[in-house]
């Protein structure tokens, strides 16, 4: 099973990122992993946390867009080549990667690869068939 990433539109501007992290402590919502894109007018902040659908709400009721998606978090042997060898089962099976960050789980002092992919639920069958370790819940 994948797990639930949120997306939000924020200004390009300063304190937004603060003003949006200060909403999720206000509600009690703990950040797993963040990754942030920005353009002239606005950045994609992308995040794993641990009420996803709460901080959907909680973000539009403070007047911005957010959705959520799947997306598979893998946890990859450390050594070398562990990522190409995750880059090409999925590129040999026509599965395309739209993006990538990483986070490291504190409880397991782990790092994980938040990938997403057009399709979920097949990248995973065929990470599992060979032997890569995917996080089923955070």
């Amino acid at each position: 099973m994948a797990i639930k990433q949120i997306s939000v539109f924020i200004p390009n501007q300063k304190g937004s990122l603060g003003n949006l992290t200060y909403i999720f402590y206000t509600s009690h919502i703990d950040i797993r992993a963040l990754s942030v894109y920005d353009t002239l007018e606005y950045g994609i902040l992308r995040a794993v946390v641990d009420k996803p659908e709460e901080a959907v709400q909680v973000l539009k009721d403070n007047g911005l867009v957010a959705k959520i998606s799947t997306v598979l978090a893998v946890n990859p042997e450390d050594e070398k080549g562990s990522l190409s060898r995750i880059f090409n089962i999925l590129g040999d099976n026509d599965i395309n990667i739209d993006y990538i960050y990483s986070f490291v789980a504190k409880e397991e002092d782990e790092q994980y690869f938040v990938l997403k992919v057009g399709d979920v639920a097949r990248a995973e069958a065929l990470l599992e068939q060979n032997a890569i370790r995917v996080k089923k819940e955070l």
